[in-house]
């Protein structure tokens, strides 16, 4: 881990990095409630405070920030002296939303709290198609003994409305397209499984063979021993890279489920990775755990990210 290189230090369980044209990453502090701006040399700015538990974030054709917003958390001390999510009490949730944030003004709109009837649970991660069209997911929400399934939603550009395009998914968290756009993958958290998902018409999936209870994708990857997936991101290659949580490390997963390497974070909260630098062959991962944003040299370039870097 000597590659290793620690860019800020103190912040909230961070979350959702985007790595910025002029070399700054814009991620969100979960347990702090805000989008911030961190500098190369480590300054913290704050651009927005959002209400509820800001999660993913994706730059948009507009020059806004997208958000998936949990609707919040509660906190307990972790087993490592760290501070956790948990259950929300009544009190804390405000309920799911998809928003948008102004950087410059840091002016907040939310776009959506409901697909139609179903209220959004708990977004989690989101990605921009070529179109301007959102895939997002999300987590469900988890109670004392009881819990809301999780989903993935399809926002088209300008659209009124959410199309649920998965239903009925365990805890579906990170998410991403492939190269060609032709495949959306989805991360579900506590089985460690790598969903592939064929997209047919904008914003459709085309379901596969039904395997068990008609899914409508195939599960490409799983992890053994108990290891949980988290939020995610593409290399140029294809190649799927997940942070793992409980492991601490970046798995990196094949388009065919091999299992490429694990790299190690030193954290087992490792959250999420974004790609940035010259060729995007330098990595952004957030620590949750030790509330750090880092960042290390990647052997293979990141997949441009349409409306920000490609």
């Amino acid at each position: 881990m000597s590659n290793i290189r620690v860019i800020a230090t103190g912040l909230e369980f961070p979350e959702g990095p985007v790595v910025m044209p002029d070399g700054s990453v814009v991620l969100v502090e979960i347990r702090r409630q805000t989008l911030t701006r961190v500098y190369p040399d480590g300054r913290k700015e704050i651009v927005a405070k959002i209400p509820g538990g800001p999660n993913g974030a994706a730059l948009g054709p507009d020059g806004k920030m997208y958000l998936c917003n949990n609707g919040g958390f509660s906190w307990a001390p972790g087993p490592r002296g760290n501070i956790m999510p948990g259950g929300p009490k009544p009190s804390e949730y405000i309920g799911g939303s998809l928003q948008r944030v102004d950087l410059s003004s840091g002016k907040v709109e939310t776009l959506f709290t409901h697909c139609g009837e179903r209220p959004l649970k708990g977004p989690n991660d989101l990605v921009f198609d070529r179109d301007g069209g959102i895939w997002f997911t999300d987590l469900g929400k988890r109670r004392a003994h009881d819990l809301d399934v999780g989903a993935v939603y399809y926002m088209k550009k300008g659209a009124t409305e959410l199309v649920e395009a998965v239903p009925h998914m365990l805890p579906a968290n990170g998410i991403g397209l492939s190269p060609d756009e032709k495949t959306v993958y989805v991360a579900e958290t506590p089985t460690a499984r790598l969903w592939a998902f064929d997209v047919g018409a904008t914003g459709q999936i085309t379901p596969g063979e039904p395997i068990y209870r008609g899914e409508m994708g195939k599960p490409i990857s799983g992890l053994g021993g108990y290891q949980m997936y988290d939020s995610l991101a593409v290399e140029a290659s294809g190649n799927v890279c997940v942070a793992t949580l409980i492991s601490g490390c970046i798995s990196v997963i094949a388009p065919d489920g091999k299992l490429v390497e694990q790299v190690p974070t030193g954290d087992n909260v490792t959250t999420n990775i974004a790609f940035g630098g010259p060729e995007l062959k330098t990595a952004y991962i957030t620590l949750s755990g030790k509330g750090e944003l880092v960042a290390m040299d990647w052997p293979r370039g990141g997949l441009p990210l349409n409306f920000l870097n490609k």
